[in-house]
């Protein structure tokens, strides 16, 4: 039973984890090269990472996506997507055209190069044909800009206090009222065990 109980436990973290790295957002410098517009099929689980619903039948679903395409200063490519989000995650970004329109306009070559920070949320994954969505796009002043994530560090900090504070007034709760109301329980049966017992005993 205990080894269930660890299983769980790690499960449900692990989840938790996913979930906050997912959804919290990350910034990388990258040079833009290109943007363009793709139809996307809809028809399987990873429309879970993809935000708004398709526009077409849903025998066929599909809808078109913006992508805004860039290399990291590694040479390494990246691919973002660029939908808005409405209210989850909460960032209620609705300026999808304008972000398009900043980016096309941001466009570098690799001789002449300009740096961006993106601000996205999500994970690319190659063999699953998911991108992290576009936040948010600002200059920055080179590839060896240093990126500290305050948001971030501050949200957790913020989660944490929240997480051990729910922990220790459960445990003052437990201690105070469902322990003593166990002990009284257990009481209880082994008086009326031993009444039975008695019982059986005399018969």
């Amino acid at each position: 039973m205990a080894y269930v109980n660890w299983t769980f436990r790690i499960l449900v973290a692990l989840a938790i984890v996913g979930v906050l790295h997912y959804n919290l957002p990350q910034r990388d410098i990258v040079r833009i090269v290109n943007t363009y517009e793709e139809r996307r099929d809809f028809d399987d689980w990873t429309s879970l990472f993809w935000s708004g619903r398709a526009t077409t039948s849903t025998t066929n679903p599909t809808k078109d996506v913006l992508f805004i395409q860039t290399v990291k200063a590694n040479g390494k490519a990246m691919v973002y997507r660029n939908q808005d989000t409405g209210f989850w995650p909460p960032y209620f970004k609705f300026d999808t055209a304008d972000l398009q329109t900043e980016a096309a306009d941001a466009v570098s070559t690799r001789d002449d190069p300009e740096w961006y920070v993106v601000r996205h949320y999500g994970w690319r994954n190659v063999w699953l044909s998911i991108f992290p969505n576009a936040l948010r796009l600002t200059p920055a002043y080179g590839p060896e800009m240093q990126l500290i994530p305050w948001f971030n560090i501050v949200f957790l900090t913020l989660l944490a206090i929240l997480l051990i504070t729910i922990w220790r007034l459960w445990r003052n709760f437990r201690s105070r009222r469902i322990a003593p109301l166990l002990l009284e329980i257990g009481g209880a049966a082994n008086s009326v065990r031993g009444r039975l017992g008695r019982l059986f005993r005399r018969g």
